[in-house]
């Protein structure tokens, strides 16, 4: 069972957001998955996993960020003017805002005792950390081929960026070319000290969290899953890495199954919050 909701930030964007588990809302446990750059929330495993957890129990909120290029089609990138306009910070505060919707009912009554959880995948794991630390409303943490850095980009690479006026990153999947304004590298200049420091953040986040990557991701290498967990306290943290497997762990979009690196992900994810929601009760 699942259900479409359209929710409205305190900038006045809309975020799309489908949830899966609605029935019987007061007496299941929560998770909250946070798609990537160039990511979406029906993109390949995004509906796989939602089902999957909500199978197990859960009451799952995928969502669109607002200025993740997806419109009207769920599957289309068809706000490319919104998608040069996004920036790090804008996703911390959506998914803070969402977490604090679902803590304040407006997905339905809960439970006071209800656990939540958020899985981050790539970019979407570096701002899952920041917002569960800034939100103080979760209880467990899982990020998947997560980013240990915001600033990506060489001096060159950012030199010609200001002067153009903006960079392109080409889409292989739709051949697109995405622009990215300045905004973006603004929002990095001037909070990568403080707001998007996720050292700092590592250093001051006390919930559980599991670090899962793919030894072969070339997208986001392995050593900033290293970097992640070097910064983290080692007590809350547990780094998993898996063997032989991709940024993706084997999943393709148009979704066309499952694998068995992914099917590895989904049950480590899964025993980590039945293990942490345990603990925290």
């Amino acid at each position: 069972m699942s259900q479409n909701y359209v929710y409205k930030t305190s900038k006045n964007n809309e975020i799309n957001i489908t949830t899966f588990g609605n029935d019987i809302l007061e007496n299941k446990d929560c998770i909250i998955f946070t798609h990537g750059f160039k990511g979406f929330k029906d993109w390949g495993f995004g509906p796989f996993l939602a089902n999957h957890f909500a199978e197990k129990g859960f009451f799952v909120i995928t969502f669109n960020f607002s200025h993740n290029g997806i419109g009207e089609n769920p599957l289309e990138f068809t706000q490319l003017d919104k998608f040069a306009e996004n920036t790090y910070s804008l996703e911390v505060n959506e998914l803070s805002e969402i977490i604090s919707a679902y803590r304040n009912g407006f997905f339905g009554k809960i439970r006071e005792a209800s656990k939540l959880g958020v899985i981050g995948h790539s970019r979407g794991g570096a701002i899952s950390i920041l917002a569960s630390n800034l939100s103080k409303n979760v209880d467990a943490l899982v990020t998947w081929s997560a980013i240990a850095k915001f600033d990506r980009y060489s001096e060159r690479q950012k030199i010609e960026w200001r002067k153009k006026g903006y960079s392109e990153a080409l889409n292989s999947r739709t051949n697109q070319l995405m622009r990215q304004n300045i905004t973006l590298l603004d929002d990095v200049k001037q909070n990568q000290d403080g707001f998007l420091n996720l050292e700092k953040t590592l250093d001051q986040i006390d919930i559980p969290h599991l670090i899962i990557h793919g030894t072969e991701d070339l997208a986001v290498k392995v050593e900033e899953a290293e970097q992640i967990y070097d910064w983290s306290k080692k007590e809350n943290t547990e780094l998993l890495k898996i063997y032989g497997t991709g940024h993706t762990f084997d999943i393709k979009h148009p979704f066309d199954g499952s694998s068995k690196a992914f099917d590895k992900v989904l049950e480590n994810t899964h025993l980590f919050f039945y293990k942490s929601f345990k603990v925290r009760k």
